[in-house]
């Protein structure tokens, strides 16, 4: 078993690379599920010597079966959100403790002590279900944050309008945390010019606007909030860190996290930098689960390892990753 805290001090490309090789082969060991799939690909595990030999599940093994790599009990179970009907995703966590230490010390990363923040969410999707671990993590960042102004807001878009600029005016800083059509509904309310909040979006519409593109979203939003730029986090209920965008749309990962670009035509070849393909996850702190993640989403990577994430896939178009769904 790898320590958390090997995983956590993460200091370079090469101290990453030999831990993600020792995950790997601890979930070749120790995951039934991953094991099949890399047996299936004819996987010799001691031949995979770098990041781009290693075998990456498609993500919706997390909707079809118990994707574990410990034999612990399992103490949450985040799912995704899904309409009435549609199979969603589960991730099962033995370890909640792995899922604190990633979300907190890559916000300390990217943002700073959470005390200095007030935090205001607007996430009424998420909050009107069961098992978010988004909601599990705002939950935790309002309570350490230590601000009695922090808090979810789900309908109550009057009172969060004026808490917002009670606390903008006074000089506060703000994370207004929000899913994107709520974010949208707020600046048709109302209007702002905000000097001391950053607007973080994390994305979706949930079915109750059209999708649109993320240029467009983000000039909206500015406009309507009244700054320039708006901040983005990446993540997904089968990860447990995120990464994040400090504007433009371009995303930076915590030092245990790394994004691949696969081959929209064939799922073990990876394109260039700059090019469009399908993105690949490492995520480190999945080691109880799996770490090797083929997203549905689409992306591109810069040479400096920032990326950006272009839509999604459409079903029909996943190529190698049918093996094993029944």
């Amino acid at each position: 078993m790898i320590p958390s805290q090997d995983i956590f001090t993460i200091s370079s490309a090469k101290q990453f690379e030999k831990i993600t090789l020792k995950v790997f082969r601890y979930q070749y060991e120790n995951n039934v599920i991953y094991k099949e799939f890399c047996d299936l690909l004819k996987t010799d595990k001691g031949a995979v010597k770098s990041l781009e030999q290693i075998p990456f599940l498609p993500i919706q093994f997390f909707k079809s079966h118990e994707v574990l790599s410990s034999v612990e009990p399992v103490q949450e179970t985040f799912t995704s959100s899904g309409t009435t009907g549609m199979i969603t995703s589960k991730h099962l966590i033995t370890d909640i403790s792995l899922y604190e230490q990633s979300y907190r010390n890559a916000f300390s990363e990217f943002y700073g002590n959470i005390e200095d923040y007030t935090v205001l969410a607007l996430l009424p999707s998420y909050l009107e279900r069961n098992g978010s671990s988004l909601i599990y993590m705002v939950q935790d960042l309002i309570e350490l944050s230590n601000n009695e102004n922090s808090g979810f807001y789900l309908h109550n878009y009057d009172e969060l309008i004026s808490k917002l600029l009670e606390l903008d005016a006074a000089g506060q800083n703000v994370l207004l945390i929000g899913v994107t059509y709520a974010l949208l509904d707020l600046i048709e309310t109302k209007k702002f010019q905000l000097k001391n909040t950053i607007v973080m979006e994390t994305g979706g519409m949930k079915g109750k606007r059209k999708e649109i593109i993320r240029e467009e979203l983000h000039q909206i939003l500015c406009e309507g909030f009244g700054v320039s730029s708006i901040h983005s986090e990446y993540g997904m209920t089968e990860l447990l860190s995120q990464a994040y965008s400090l504007g433009n749309g371009i995303f930076e990962s915590p030092s245990w996290m790394h994004i691949l670009i696969r081959d929209p035509e064939d799922a073990i070849t990876y394109v260039d930098p700059g090019k469009t393909g399908g993105i690949n996850v490492i995520d480190l702190a999945n080691i109880n689960s799996c770490s090797f993640i083929a997203t549905q989403d689409l992306g591109k990577k810069y040479p400096n390892n920032t990326f950006e994430v272009l839509g999604r896939f459409d079903n029909s178009d996943i190529r190698g990753c049918n093996l094993m769904v029944y």
